[in-house]
């Protein structure tokens, strides 16, 4: 079995994108404007008719067969509106996907986003990520370090103002990734340099962090091959060394995982090759950030699975990658 730990409902019909430019549009006029949450009205085949000729046929061509599934992470858009904008939209993404793992129950198991508003307290995201694991059966969430949008205004994930988020996800027993949504900071490319950023500026907050000693069961998977983290390993080895603090596999190998997100081979080969086998699970993310064929290989970027199949690792690495390492992280995947 190959189990995807990172997709997105980048496909999403139509009026999905409308109700949020309605949102938009109301908010342009009164940037407190609350509204209703309303209906979105999505037809079980139209669902069926964006996942078919995309993701489906996609798992079916590659060989992969179950995706952990998410809304559209660009889409998140935490920055935009107030509370209620984020409670509303959040509610009809995680809505549409819990649909979904219905309409495909052995395609897609759903992970949520939060409603993270900035300069809100946590209350909300903690409810909905409730309301997504205990009615809904998904496994995990999406945790945004930004949701300023490329501002960082936000505290570092080591403060105290996370810890009830963190709390409810020792409780229920689920990890989270750490996403960041669209940059709205015109200094920031959104997949070519905000994501990995904060892939990178994620762990080093952990780093230097005591997270992972408050909560000893707490797991986060950081996307996107872990930004540059395995590229630089040693810097952060050496970082840790001149802080006093403990080495980075006592310190955050038992909690932080990192996916196969890197789109050439020689990318794969060196997180593979630094990045313990444990700690490592596999992922597309499509159809997402880079959708095109590569014209040294002719095959496409995102083809992550070519790339774990074509590396000098063992049987028993290549099927913890595969599917072993997800099973333990997402506990509560039932497959």
């Amino acid at each position: 079995m190959i189990i995807d730990c990172h997709g997105h409902y980048t496909t999403a019909p139509a009026p999905l994108g409308d109700y949020r430019d309605a949102q938009k549009s109301a908010l342009a006029n009164d940037a407190s404007h609350h509204g209703e949450k309303g209906a979105i009205k999505i037809t079980d085949d139209q669902i069926r008719e964006s996942l078919e000729n995309a993701q489906l046929k996609l798992q079916r061509e590659r060989g992969t067969d179950v995706t952990i599934f998410s809304p559209r992470a660009s889409w998140m858009g935490h920055h935009i509106g107030n509370s209620w904008t984020s409670k509303y939209w959040t509610e009809h993404c995680n809505e549409l996907i819990y649909r979904i793992t219905r309409l495909y129950p052995e395609n897609f198991v759903g992970v949520c986003q939060l409603p993270q508003s900035p300069g809100t307290d946590l209350k909300s995201s903690i409810s909905e990520l409730n309301r997504c694991i205990n009615e809904f059966g998904f496994v995990g969430c999406n945790l945004s370090l930004d949701p300023s949008g490329g501002f960082w205004t936000s505290p570092p994930l080591g403060d105290r103002y996370w810890y009830p988020m963190y709390e409810k996800m020792v409780e229920l027993d689920v990890p989270a990734m750490i996403h960041v949504s669209e940059a709205c900071n015109p200094c920031f490319h959104a997949t070519g340099s905000h994501y990995l950023n904060a892939d990178t500026t994620a762990f080093m907050q952990l780093m230097t962090s005591t997270v992972t000693k408050d909560f000893p069961t707490i797991k986060f998977i950081i996307p996107h091959g872990g930004g540059a983290v395995p590229y630089h390993w040693g810097r952060f080895r050496g970082l840790a060394d001149m802080m006093k603090l403990p080495s980075l596999d006592e310190l955050l190998m038992n909690n932080v995982y990192f996916d196969t997100c890197v789109y050439h081979q020689a990318g794969i080969d060196l997180l593979l090759k630094v990045i313990s086998t444990k700690n490592i699970l596999f992922a597309s993310e499509m159809v997402g950030a880079v959708r095109g064929i590569d014209s040294e290989t002719g095959h496409y970027f995102d083809d992550t699975r070519r790339y774990v199949d074509n590396a000098e690792i063992t049987d028993e690495q290549r099927a913890a990658i595969f599917a072993g390492n997800a099973r333990k992280v997402y506990s509560r995947l039932k497959l």
